[in-house]
């Protein structure tokens, strides 16, 4: 029994020998290399148009008349404005606004324009009114209008918005409107602020 001890003890420490005694081998590392990764998304601000005219005309059966507060234009367009902002940026507004206070349409023959105050707007189911406001970078003083304006908030930094526009001449201020084709050019442009 004594044999078979003193052989178990020496089984063991050789296994002890051999576990321990052989080196293990450590894996080898470099250095480490770091790539640098830049990536942008830029800002974005875009206006969209459904159409890009409105006629006032005999044709459409929507011809001014002189003096009346009620000539439609021919049919509604929508505006669409997309963007994807900075964090800073808090509300993006819309304006509608003519490059002339006084001659928003010109005559192609006479000398008397229609002037921007007689020149409305409705957006959706609201009121029309008129393009006389001034609102710094939009046209001239009395030459625009604040069409829509959308807060912006953390869930809509990337987003859009619609506004559905009418368009009306109130002429009660042109009693005496000559007869002539008138031609103007409504701007349309958005603005995002801080």
């Amino acid at each position: 029994m004594k044999s078979t001890q003193k052989l178990l003890r020496i089984a063991g420490v050789s296994a002890l020998a051999m576990l321990f005694g052989t080196p293990v081998k450590a894996a080898t590392n470099s250095n480490t290399a770091t790539v640098a990764l830049t990536a942008t998304v830029n800002t974005s601000l875009t206006v969209s148009l459904s159409s890009a005219t409105q006629t006032w005309a005999t044709a459409n059966a929507n011809a001014l008349t002189p003096g009346n507060s009620s000539n439609p234009g021919n049919a509604g367009i929508t505006v669409t404005t997309s963007w994807v902002l900075q964090p800073a940026q808090t509300a993006v507004a819309l304006y509608g606004y003519f490059a002339s206070a006084t001659a928003a349409l010109t005559p192609a023959v006479g000398t008397t324009n229609i002037p921007s105050a007689a020149f409305e707007i409705k957006v959706g189911a609201g009121a029309f009114t008129p393009v006389s406001g001034t609102n710094a970078g939009f046209g001239v003083a009395g030459s625009s209008l604040l069409l829509q304006s959308t807060v912006i908030t953390g869930a809509n930094k990337v987003s859009s918005a619609t506004a559905a526009l009418t368009f009306n001449i109130n002429l009660t201020t042109l009693p005496q409107l000559p007869a002539d084709t008138y031609s103007g050019t409504l701007n349309i442009q958005a603005q995002a602020t801080p």
